[in-house]
């Protein structure tokens, strides 16, 4: 990972209209992540990504669901501070370390229903939304609705952001996720 060349904000540090999201994370998780710190430079960056990652957050998908989506473009986004953060949570949430390992290898999770999840996310990501009817039915033949569809959408973009701006800025792995580090081969 490349050099830090932003500042990661503290709550004390952070312009103003970045403390209160800030907080909100800080509560959320129990402590600041790194990301969070890096995007508090922007606050328009931060609370926008505050407001979609409550969505998705709040949406349809359980926890162990949404890190299989997260670590997925985490891995096709070869972002190391994301593969670290979403392996550690998938772990907290349940996912197995063979589902884990799998997804951070690019491969398929054993789990049917997940598999279906890594497998539609990585097609939206790979054909940029030009998915096949196919592909969304293959979604949809392991129990998941049409609409849940435009809730993988929601997921890229979350991704996305995260992944290019700890890219980007070179935010560094926060402790608590140093156990999963991950590195290109």
């Amino acid at each position: 990972m490349k050099t830090n060349t932003f500042t990661v904000h503290t709550i004390e540090s952070a312009p103003e209209k970045s403390k209160p999201t800030l907080q909100g994370m800080k509560q959320k998780f129990g402590f600041l992540p790194n990301i969070m710190g890096t995007m508090a430079e922007n606050p328009i960056l931060l609370n926008g990504f505050a407001s979609a990652f409550g969505s998705f957050h709040g949406g349809s998908f359980n926890e162990a669901e949404k890190q299989v989506l997260l670590l997925t473009n985490a891995v096709f986004l070869k972002c190391p501070w994301t593969i670290a953060a979403h392996s550690t949570f998938a772990l907290e949430d349940g996912l197995s370390e063979s589902n884990v390992k799998a997804l951070r290898h690019g491969m398929l999770p054993d789990d049917p229903k997940y598999a279906a999840l890594s497998r539609l996310t990585k097609s939206v990501m790979e054909t940029r939304g030009n998915v096949t009817e196919a592909d969304i039915e293959q979604f949809t033949s392991a129990g998941y609705s049409r609409a849940q569809v435009f809730e993988v959408v929601l997921c890229v973009g979350i991704s996305t952001i995260t992944a290019t701006t700890t890219n980007l800025a070179g935010t560094p792995i926060d402790d608590h996720f140093k156990a999963q580090t991950w590195s290109p081969s």
